[in-house]
């Protein structure tokens, strides 16, 4: 029994042991909460956000790209044999060779073959155009023959017609009528003689047989004089008409008969003629075909056009993902305009960049680039944009339509031979310089109701701000008004280890804006960008307020305060926009401002007055308002 109790009085003891342990836990949990309240809730609640302390001094705003170096000046050897070929022999890759050394040797072999079954087309269609010949010169022989003929035949049958006519029709009419005549004299006689011998019969001196064959031949002669006078009466009714349209017809027959030899002979001839022009131009194009397959085969061997030293096109290709031509070599397949060799005809290079268009807006011929290549670290050489593609290039299109670059050429300059056809290398292209500008990083301004702003730390707090920008180099972001030098912005994200302490450096400055960049380099980037915008630099103000006094300086009435619906970015584009302007459209532009500052009402230009004050900057209103008056 004691045991027992004993045993109770134990296992109590531990329980309240055990609500004593969680009581006291409760409790110190409960002080360290209190604590964190009143101890950390007194600390600034912005310290563990990352932060950025603006800041002013220079800035360079530039685009960099990715290239790969190229000779400036260079002889492009293709594939000139159509469809498809292997190459046979190929030239090692830096040789260095003379003008007329073989480089590239293509198979021909079916070429060759062709070669002589078109030399056997050549010759059958030589021998039909020499048969086409001489059935020409018969056929045309012919053609003189028959009309020959035909001409004599219409030629005789016009003269018997005419012989009839004159001749023989007169010589059977006059035949006609003397035998006329003379049988009415022979009847005359007869009728004397019978009438005589009817006289002697009756006086018994003849007989009647005489007196008879008298009266016979009388009868006989009046059977002639009848006779002649039908002939004659059927000569001129009946012979002439039939004669005459006889011969007539056959005058008509002849000049049928000529037309139609005519016609034949010649559409003869033009048959014989057009099959010759036919055999003639197959003869020509079986001849060309020949020729062709022999300069075929004449091209399957590439000579060196100019000293020079070899360079593959496939190795100076920029290469990537885009690219998936297989590198030369003997027994590789290649087609037809295929560049295969470059050879660099002077030391002079470039750097062949692809601009993405996120950054088109910015550069444009003539800007002043700084060139660094992989391959030669420590080195930097000075460029200039020479050329940028008016389209896209299409084959990062048809790859990725969401990529679109614009193929660039800058040039590089000097002549360093350490600068080989092939390197890869960084081109950054200086946009403008500031001396002395407020700048924060890109990423600490968002657009809040389509403007730009920012996000300041002050005494604890975080209070939105309106600011206006200019240009920025993916990097860092100009502050035109808006944000004092010293201030506090917020960045992104909210972390305590993100935070940018106010003393250290920035990265992504631009590589001008480095210790190493030499003073003639600087110096050649400063010249660039003074040809580039056409106006000397304002190393204290930037290009934006020395574009705004070289507008007054030429008389233009200043350029109105920007509307409230205008962002900074298309403020900056319109100052950019007219510093590219040449100096006949800038005066064109000013003229433009001028007429139309000229028709403002008095109201309007109390207004634009009133904005232009509105304006940061004393000295920049007073000229905006000199202007102005100048104007009036």
């Amino acid at each position: 029994m004691t045991a027992k109790n004993n045993n109770k009085i134990n296992g109590n003891g531990r329980k309240s042991f055990r609500l004593i342990g969680a009581v006291i836990l409760i409790v110190a949990i409960g002080l360290v909460v209190v604590w964190l309240k009143v101890v950390r809730g007194s600390e600034n609640p912005t310290s563990n956000m990352a932060t950025f302390v603006a800041k002013r001094g220079p800035l360079t705003i530039s685009v960099l790209e990715s290239g790969t170096i190229k000779a400036r000046e260079q002889i492009i050897i293709k594939n000139e044999v159509e469809g498809r070929t292997s190459i046979i022999t190929l030239i090692p890759e830096g040789t260095r060779v003379k003008k007329g050394d073989l480089l590239v040797e293509l198979d021909a072999s079916s070429l060759e073959d062709n070669k002589t079954d078109q030399q056997i087309r050549v010759q059958n269609v030589e021998a039909s155009y020499i048969n086409a010949q001489e059935n020409l010169a018969v056929v045309k022989n012919q053609a003189e023959s028959d009309i020959d003929v035909a001409k004599l035949t219409l030629e005789f049958a016009r003269e018997d017609l005419k012989q009839y006519k004159e001749g023989e029709y007169p010589n059977e009419l006059a035949a006609a009528q003397n035998r006329i005549t003379l049988g009415q004299e022979e009847l005359t006689r007869a009728q004397e003689t019978l009438e005589w011998s009817q006289k002697l019969y009756e006086e018994k001196y003849i007989a009647q047989t005489e007196l008879e064959g008298d009266r016979l031949g009388k009868k006989r002669r009046e059977v002639d004089l009848e006779l002649s006078k039908n002939d004659l009466d059927l000569l001129q009714k009946f012979t002439y008409g039939r004669n005459i349209a006889q011969l007539e017809s056959d005058v008509r027959q002849a000049e049928m008969a000529l037309e139609r030899t005519e016609r034949k002979s010649s559409a003869n001839v033009i048959q014989a003629t057009a099959d010759l022009k036919a055999k003639e131009a197959e003869f020509n194009r079986q001849k060309d075909k020949l020729a062709k397959l022999e300069d075929q085969i004449y091209k399957a061997k590439i000579y060196a056009p100019a000293d020079g030293m070899v360079i593959y096109a496939s190795s100076a290709r920029r290469g990537g993902w885009r690219d998936n031509r297989t590198p030369l070599d003997e027994g590789v397949e290649v087609f037809e305009r295929q560049e295969l060799i470059y050879l660099p005809t002077a030391t002079s290079s470039m750097a062949e960049v692809d601009i993405h268009e996120a950054s088109l807006e910015k550069v444009r011929v003539g800007l002043p680039t700084i060139i660094t290549v992989d391959a030669l670290p420590g080195k930097k050489f000075l460029g200039s944009v020479e050329r940028i593609a008016p389209l896209p290039d299409p084959q990062s299109m048809w790859m990725n339509p969401d990529l679109k670059v614009y193929n660039s050429d800058v040039y590089l300059e000097g002549n360093d031979p350490s600068l080989r056809t092939g390197m890869s290398c960084k081109v950054e292209i200086i946009v403008q310089q500031y001396e002395d500008v407020v700048y924060v990083p890109v990423q600490t301004v968002l657009r809040v109701g389509g403007k730009p702003a920012l996000y300041i730390v002050k005494d604890g707090s975080i209070e939105e701000r309106k600011v206006e920008i200019g240009l920025d180099n993916n990097r860092m972001v100009k502050i035109i008004s808006g944000l004092a030098e010293g201030e506090v912005v917020l960045l992104t994200p909210p972390l305590k280890a993100a935070t940018i302490e106010p003393g250290s450096q920035m990265a992504g400055i631009s590589s001008l804006d480095s210790s190493d960049v030499s003073d003639t380099l600087r110096q050649g980037i400063n010249q660039r960008l003074e040809q580039a915008n056409g106006t000397k630099t304002d190393a204290s103000a930037g290009p934006d307020d020395s574009a705004s006094r070289q507008l007054l300086q030429q008389g233009q009435p200043g350029r109105e305060a920007s509307p409230p619906g205008e962002s900074s970015d298309q403020r900056e584009r319109m100052r950019q926009r007219f510093q590219n302007m040449s100096p006949e459209e800038r005066q064109k532009e000013m003229e433009r401002m001028k007429q139309r500052f000229e028709n403002m009402s008095p109201e309007e230009r109390k207004k634009m007055r009133e904005r232009s004050q509105g304006g940061p900057g004393g000295e920049g209103r007073r000229q905006r308002e000199q202007g102005a008056k100048e104007s009036q």
